[in-house]
């Protein structure tokens, strides 16, 4: 049941943070990205990585991973770098709503949720990353003049997305190969998303403690959950 409701309970964290603090100052929220993008990446090296190499040849496993990258830097110039923290609010258009954005974040959460059906450990990762990512869309949907039923809707399918991932992976049966090769693609998406926020974390290439215990945290809690 987590494997449904986590994701879901991550974008309404995100949505009341984002009410709570739409004023302030994203300094937590730095913070917290560098935390998501190191318990992501470690999640994803612990868990998904050693078992597609050994459900599926290695060659093919190294194809599908970069393909998964390439795709997610092709979704990023549609989404603006939302995944990692590089949604502009002056970028709102207006009373438009955001196709590209809502497109390319929900091809996006739908691969995510993908191998938590056979991982779940991997829901945690995508709960935490998926935090930071509600905070910046509400922030960026509530500066905009988009109408609130359309932000309602807009939440809602970002927040169902992953969950019905998780569904069709469970529904549908998929020889190995294809299994594998979905789940390698995902984690050239979350190799991609998670490296991106821990070079994004190195500001000026300055000593950070508090970052540096922040990936040290979160690389040690997902190594023993």
């Amino acid at each position: 049941m987590l494997d449904f409701l986590l994701p879901v309970f991550s974008v309404i964290v995100g949505l009341l943070f984002s009410i709570l603090f739409f004023k302030s100052k994203t300094v937590n929220l730095k913070l917290l990205l560098t935390f998501s993008g190191a318990f992501l990446l470690s999640t994803t090296v612990f868990e998904l990585l050693p078992d597609v190499y050994e459900n599926l040849n290695a060659k093919y496993t190294g194809v599908f991973i970069l393909s998964g990258i390439v795709l997610q830097i092709i979704l990023e110039f549609f989404s603006k770098g939302a995944e990692h923290g590089h949604l502009h609010h002056h970028s709102a258009s207006g009373h438009r709503f955001p196709w590209l954005l809502f497109v390319s974040l929900g091809i996006h959460s739908f691969f995510e949720g993908f191998p938590i059906s056979a991982h779940e450990t991997i829901v945690y990762g995508v709960f935490i990353h998926k935090i930071p990512v509600a905070v910046l869309i509400v922030s960026y949907l509530l500066s905009s003049k988009i109408s609130k039923p359309k932000i309602i809707l807009f939440l809602i399918a970002f927040a169902l997305l992953t969950p019905f991932g998780t569904l069709v992976s469970k529904l549908i049966e998929l020889s190995n190969d294809v299994y594998y090769s979905i789940n390698a693609l995902v984690i050239g998406m979350f190799f991609h998303i998670s490296t991106i926020i821990l070079f994004e974390a190195d500001e000026g290439h300055q000593f950070n403690l508090n970052k540096i215990a922040a990936i040290i945290v979160a690389v040690c809690i997902a190594f023993f959950i």
